[in-house]
């Protein structure tokens, strides 16, 4: 049951994030008081929904080459959803530094899994 709540929630958190990429946040999402990073929210989405991805495809052994390849897809469909809002939006353009924050919290959320459940599963 757990791994089906896991794979849930990365589906949902790559549909969100996905929406949330392509529409203007500001007409949706009044923040005059609060002050964030953009490029801080970028690395935590991308941290969460790698994070997600890799607990939602965990087994009895970790194999390595299956979590470089979530990394690796999580970071693509960074890049692709970068792509997207320079090609389809008037509102939004494609950032070099945010893909760069992207991959920040794709390695973070790497690093994180490996070290935290390298002890509960057997890395192959």
């Amino acid at each position: 049951m757990e791994r089906k709540l896991y794979l849930f929630v990365a589906i949902f958190l790559t549909i969100v994030i996905t929406i949330g990429s392509l529409i203007t946040l500001e007409e949706v999402i009044k923040l005059p008081s609060v002050q964030f990073s953009d490029k801080l929210l970028h690395t935590s989405a991308y941290f969460v929904l790698t994070l997600s991805w890799l607990l939602a495809t965990i087994d009895k052994t970790l194999r390595q080459k299956k979590t470089i390849l979530i990394v690796f897809f999580v970071f693509m469909y960074g890049i692709i959803i970068e792509v997207l809002q320079g090609a389809l939006t008037t509102c939004r353009q494609a950032d070099l530094y945010d893909m760069f924050a992207n991959l920040g919290g794709v390695v973070i959320a790497w690093l994180f899994f490996t070290l935290f459940f390298s002890r509960k599963y057997r890395m192959k």
